[in-house]
Order: structure tokens, then C-alpha cells, then sequence
């Protein structure tokens, strides 16, 4: 890992790891890399910050630079689901009823969307 920076646990075992060089890991639960998310999907990040994974394995990764939170479902190409609103989103949580925490540290608060 280059600079990693923020952790969280996948539903089927392993974990996903954004680093500061501008890439976002995905290791199994034996602890090998299973991929990366900029070479698989052909995304550029910014700077990416938090990530988290919702209950159907979706990985969501918050963009510092771009100020941005996006979507890399298992299949298909990533979706863009806050593009606007965000000045530095960092940490992120995925709540099992389907809304998404973002912290917000220009604007020292927690934005909740659904």
C-alpha cells in the first residue's frame, strides 16, 4: 500500500483501502489484493478519502478533490451519486437502511443522504 489512508470491512470477508497515491485496494479475506479500482474500472481519483461498502457490496469511495462519492457496483461502470454539496468529504459510513454519511471537514458536519 502506497499512503493508506482510510479502512472498512467487505460483507463477504476482506476489506477496501484507499491510499494517498490516488488508488482504492480491494483485498480478499486471505489479506491478498484482489484488485484495484482504478486499473478495473478505468476511474481517476483525485485524492481518494473514505470508503465504505453497502449490504450489497458495493464499494463507495468519497473524492476529496473532486468532491465527489461514487458508486463501483461488482458489475458495470461506477455511477456518480453526490456531485454536488460536498467541499472535502472524508470519512463515509453505509447504514443498512440505505443512507450514506459523509463528514464533511470544510463544513465540520456529517451529510446524510438517502
Amino acid at each position: 500500500l502506497q499512503g493508506p489512508r482510510y479502512i472498512s470491512p467487505v460483507p463477504r470477508g476482506g476489506f477496501v483501502v484507499s491510499e494517498e497515491c490516488g488508488d482504492v485496494k480491494v483485498f480478499m479475506s486471505s489479506h491478498k489484493l484482489f484488485s484495484s479500482l482504478s486499473s478495473k474500472y478505468g476511474h481517476q481519483f483525485g485524492n481518494p478519502a473514505g470508503v465504505c461498502v453497502d449490504t450489497e457490496g458495493n464499494i463507495l469511495v468519497a473524492d476529496e478533490q473532486h468532491r465527489t462519492v461514487h458508486l463501483f457496483p461488482e458489475h458495470g461502470a461506477p455511477i456518480c451519486l453526490v456531485s454536488t454539496g460536498l467541499q472535502r468529504p472524508a470519512g463515509m459510513a453505509c447504514s443498512s437502511s440505505g443512507h450514506l454519511f459523509v463528514a464533511d471537514t470544510v463544513e465540520n458536519c456529517v451529510k446524510v443522504f438517502k
